[in-house]
């Protein structure tokens, strides 16, 4: 297959290369390190040395916007019906570029270190065990609806401190707005993307204020205070950045636990050799992630015009950095297309690099850990009911439903 060719096949909207997009993204990496692709105006970056630098090269941003106007950076002005959206994910950190950045990671950081993570570790393991409880006591159940969904959604929002009655209404906000993510988002997405926003901005800021004069023990009141001191983050702040975590906590560690089972069994020697050491789990995880990536490409504005990958670009261009390609790069892994869940080292790059590198990764290395052990122990014969289908999306890239039986 020539370049031109795998650029054809790069489809984010085709079904069948979203279920399996891998044969395409090898033969883009093998025909060079950068593609232009008409369809997106995204500049693809395929080899995991380069996605690897231009993660950590500050020449390139999440944004542009302080720096410049869309219209000095050649790009149309948003459209205002999409406003809403772009009002809270802009406030959040991961759209923002130092200084900002670093005042927001700062302040949120500490709720996430790997001490405060670890100390989560015995109200975690009681969530997965009342999920399991309900799940094992069906027929058959769906593995992400019923197990992998609803636990990174209570984390989450237990840390943030979202009553446990108004949680139910979350993860459709979450699953809504995330779809504003994907490569060329239909009107339809961005209508249901901006109506979630509405929706989750509007109940946020109610609870911030009501945070800011009852605190409590959570992330959301912590926050909240500070933003009543006046200098530090503002109350848009706090809003954009809970949103921010609680769409990344249910979106990529959803996806990362639906299509790591898949793989699993899909895998079935390398399942039992889990069964047989559930120990082994941790560093099986970290495997499961690099070989189905959940976060398959992630974008990048070019600050600075100047050489990528050989080839001379503007200010302005957007680069898509293809993680589910760097993941599988021979060049970086031996035998990358085989699932090896004892391989070591393992420099995947699904939780990101440089200053934006995942700030939940910690805890949802955590919850998978946990999941998938007790899952393992809890039901050693568990096993597929339906071959599942995959969702119409691929920059967060999961499946449907994963029916199973315990057995």
């Amino acid at each position: 297959m020539s370049a031109a060719s795998a650029l054809a096949a790069f489809d984010p909207t085709s079904p069948a290369f979203v279920a399996d997009p891998y044969p395409v993204l090898a033969e883009l990496r093998e025909a060079g390190p950068i593609h232009f692709h008409e369809p997106t105006q995204l500049w693809l970056v395929t080899r995991h040395a380069d996605v690897n630098a231009l993660l950590r090269d500050r020449r390139f941003g999440r944004t542009y916007r302080h720096l410049a106007t869309p219209a000095e950076m050649g790009r149309d002005p948003d459209t205002q019906a999409h406003a809403p959206f772009w009002r809270v994910v802009r406030n959040g950190m991961l759209d923002r570029e130092p200084p900002d950045h670093t005042r927001l990671r700062a302040l949120v950081s500490r709720a996430f270190t790997p001490r405060t993570v670890e100390n989560l570790r015995g109200r975690i393991q009681a969530m997965v065990d009342r999920l399991l409880d309900h799940a094992l006591a069906q027929d058959s159940f769906d593995l992400l609806a019923d197990y992998a969904e609803p636990l990174p959604v209570a984390v989450i929002a237990e840390l943030l401190g979202v009553p446990e009655a108004d949680r139910p209404r979350l993860r459709p906000w979450s699953a809504d707005m995330c779809l504003m993510y994907e490569l060329n988002a239909s009107e339809e997405a961005a209508r249901r993307a901006v109506q979630a926003s509405v929706e989750f901005e509007a109940y946020l800021r109610a609870l911030v204020r009501e945070r800011r004069e009852r605190p409590g023990a959570d992330l959301l009141s912590t926050l909240a205070q500070v933003a009543d001191a006046g200098d530090r983050l503002s109350e848009d702040e706090v809003i954009g950045t809970a949103v921010l975590l609680l769409n990344a906590g249910h979106e990529a560690s959803v996806n990362g636990a639906g299509n790591g089972w898949w793989t699993l069994f899909r895998h079935p020697q390398a399942l039992a050799w889990l069964r047989e050491d559930p120990a082994r789990v941790p560093r099986a995880i970290e495997e499961l992630l690099r070989h189905d990536t959940p976060l398959p490409l992630f974008e990048r504005w070019v600050l600075e015009e100047g050489e990528v990958c050989g080839v001379h670009l503007p200010r302005g261009a957007e680069l898509g950095l293809l993680f589910a390609s760097a993941n599988r790069d021979p060049a970086a892994f031996a035998n990358p297309d085989a699932l090896d869940l004892a391989r070591d080292p393992n420099p995947h790059l699904s939780f990101g690099a440089g200053i934006h590198f995942c700030l939940g990764a910690p805890l949802a290395r955590l919850e998978l850990q946990i999941a998938f052990t007790t899952l393992l122990r809890r039901a050693p014969q568990l096993a597929l009911v339906a071959e599942p289908e995959w969702k119409p999306t691929f920059v967060l890239r999961g499946l449907r439903e994963l029916r199973v039986r315990g057995l």
